[in-house]
């Protein structure tokens, strides 16, 4: 008689991250990190902290990760997925939620980015496409884009 497999415990994670741009003569750019843990390129995002909002969380996690102070301007949505992790040194199965906003840069220096963050740069949009690891970031990035494209043609 064959043991039943037993599944790794679950966790539930909900985050909140941002497309921090800024605009200039004929291109829009936006900051994206290259984390240290796994070497690769994604928006700045982080842990909901107790008692905060998660529109307060993608801003402080874009400061943190990407050195810029930003203003939040408009909702991008939400992103789910999984992934396995350890804990503790048990295997845990992780169902992550991303809260995204779009936001405005206000000040500051992609180079005063925290040590979770090996580097964070300016790029534009078609290089954040190109830069970003996962497919769900790329859509978030497109959704920012119409965004803008949609109030800069207001403002004529």
């Amino acid at each position: 008689m064959s043991r039943p497999v037993k599944r790794p415990p679950a966790r539930k994670q909900v985050s909140a991250g941002g497309v921090a741009f800024r605009s200039g003569p004929g291109q829009t750019q936006i900051v994206i990190v290259l984390t240290a843990a796994g070497g690769r390129w994604q928006l700045p995002k982080g842990m909901i902290d107790p008692g905060e909002t998660e529109v307060e969380a993608a801003v402080r996690e874009v400061r943190e990760e990407g050195g810029v102070e930003t203003e939040a301007i408009g909702e991008l949505g939400q992103t789910e997925y999984t992934f396995t992790a350890s804990f503790n040194g048990a295997r845990c199965i992780i169902h992550k939620s991303v809260h995204w906003f779009l936001l405005k840069y206000l000040s500051g220096d992609v180079n005063d980015h925290d040590h979770e963050v090996q580097e964070a740069r300016w790029v534009s949009a078609d290089e954040a496409l190109e830069f970003l690891k996962f497919e769900n970031e790329r859509e978030i990035v497109r959704k920012a884009m119409f965004l803008i494209a949609e109030m800069s043609g207001s403002d004529r």
